[in-house]
């Protein structure tokens, strides 16, 4: 029971980055379509970088203590990311050149989007083959 608990909260940390990100690359779109301006785009982009950044952080540690060793190691490249953006004061989006920088910012969350649904799915996975080990 103990091993379900793991990987369901594991589960919903994963749906909240995915929140974030999608929630990132829909205030893009607006901003791409025109729908919001550049001042408020960034604002509510960054409003929410630092909240993604502690959460992966804490799934990343969550997978560590509790010895899911590999999913550990498959959330290191995207913390080293964060954690390497963050260091190198690259993680806010800039008002003034988030037009030039559109393509490349919906491009590097996308990205994290399929990283993520990536783990999802594993995460799934051993959800439902550790449900049918405790079961049996």
């Amino acid at each position: 029971m103990g091993g379900l608990l793991v990987w369901l909260v594991s589960f919903f940390f994963l749906i909240a980055l995915l929140i974030i990100i999608v929630f990132q690359l829909m205030c893009l779109a607006d901003l791409e379509f025109d729908y919001i301006n550049p001042y408020d785009s960034s604002k509510r982009i960054n409003r929410v970088i630092l909240p993604e950044f502690i959460t992966q952080g804490v799934l990343c540690a969550f997978f560590l203590l509790t010895g899911h060793w590999f999913m550990s190691l498959l959330c290191g490249p995207y913390l080293y990311y964060n954690v390497r953006q963050y260091t190198r004061k690259q993680h806010l989006v800039d008002v003034t050149e988030i037009f030039n920088m559109l393509d490349k910012e919906k491009k590097r969350r996308l990205f994290k989007l399929f990283y993520l649904v990536f783990l999802l799915f594993l995460c799934i996975f051993w959800m439902i083959l550790t449900a049918l080990e405790d079961h049996e």
